[in-house]
């Protein structure tokens, strides 16, 4: 099976060596995550290589770091789960997609300067969509669409936690979009009341308790990637027809119901990807594009690859309004 170099590359030889964020143990991100570089390996047959550009940093790429979700994850792995890139090798039935942006995705953790991907897989990026849009366009914009998909909200009253999260702002703004009657936010840090509002969204502090009691009573369907003692004092105050979504578990407590209503359902991307074939995944963004395209998606702060330290250490600031991004390009 022949491999060719992107078009147009004939002086640049193909990488012969890979760079790449392993963990090797579970433990602190900062601390048990090592930049290594390794040999390449032959391209396997139906695969495409891809050169990464860039790949954020979320909550679901450093959780698992940490050994939270051992039962199915299983190290040595290389990290994150998301980013953009372009095609530099493929067989020679798969030559269209050499140059091509894609987003590798569902395969090799994207933490690396090239990823081979199953090319059924891989997503071709639109020739619009900015290279910094794309390597966000997974894990938080697939996770608003689907839980819509699943409790559609319109003519409904909306409320979501996490207010300051990527995932919580493009399901406000999709609600909306999608004919809810209402959708109310809830905020930690007061910066992100600024950004809320200026979006045109509700929003509440999640420490004024009566008023998130009183909006918590008249709301239909709630989306919380928070838990602990905020998302138990909602789910106590819903009326029992009440939808409760919950997608995240920033507090480290889930919430607890001895009840059969209101109803708590638990949300996992991966549960609903693993029921879809690869003609419906190639779907999924197909819906995907419309919507990020007319969306606030935020601001980024560009991190080089060897300054990933840093680029973790943006993500946990409180209140941060800029989503860190890894940059493998070697220029940077």
């Amino acid at each position: 099976m022949s491999l060719t170099p992107k078009p147009n590359s004939d002086a640049l030889p193909l990488p012969e060596r890979n760079l790449a964020l392993w963990y090797r143990q579970f433990g602190d991100p900062a601390q048990v995550l090592m930049l290594e570089s390794s040999p390449l390996s032959p391209l396997a047959e139906g695969m495409l290589r891809v050169q990464m550009h860039f790949a954020p940093i979320n909550a679901s790429d450093l959780i698992p770091i940490t050994g939270a979700y051992r039962h199915r994850v299983a190290p040595p792995l290389v990290a994150g789960y998301e980013g953009v890139g372009t095609v530099i090798q493929a067989s020679s039935e798969m030559q269209h997609l050499l140059g091509q942006r894609v987003l590798p995705l569902r395969g090799a953790g994207c933490w690396q300067r090239y990823v081979d991907i199953d090319a059924r897989l891989a997503v071709v990026v639109p020739s619009d969509i900015p290279l910094l849009l794309a390597a966000r366009a997974y894990i938080n914009p697939l996770a608003a669409l689907l839980m819509l998909q699943q409790w559609p909200v319109t003519g409904k009253n909306v409320l979501i936690t996490a207010g300051g999260s990527t995932c919580a702002q493009l399901l406000a703004q999709w609600a909306l979009c999608q004919g809810a009657n209402q959708v109310v936010v809830v905020f930690r840090a007061a910066e992100h009341a600024i950004r809320l509002q200026a979006m045109g969204m509700t929003a509440i502090q999640e420490s004024a308790r009566d008023a998130l009691k009183a909006v918590s009573a008249v709301t239909d369907v709630v989306f919380d990637a928070v838990g602990g003692d905020v998302g138990q004092l909602i789910w106590q105050q819903l009326n029992e027809n009440a939808q409760f979504v919950a997608y995240g578990v920033l507090s480290g407590k889930p919430v607890q119901v001895k009840a059969a209503r209101p109803a708590l359902h638990w949300f996992h991307v991966r549960h609903t990807l693993g029921e879809i074939g690869m003609t419906q995944w190639q779907h999924l963004f197909a819906q995907l594009w419309p919507l990020l395209r007319d969306s606030d998606c935020g601001e980024v702060e560009i991190f080089p690859l060897a300054e990933w330290r840093a680029a973790i250490d943006c993500y946990h600031q409180s209140g941060r309004a800029q989503k860190p991004l890894l940059c493998f390009d070697e220029s940077i």
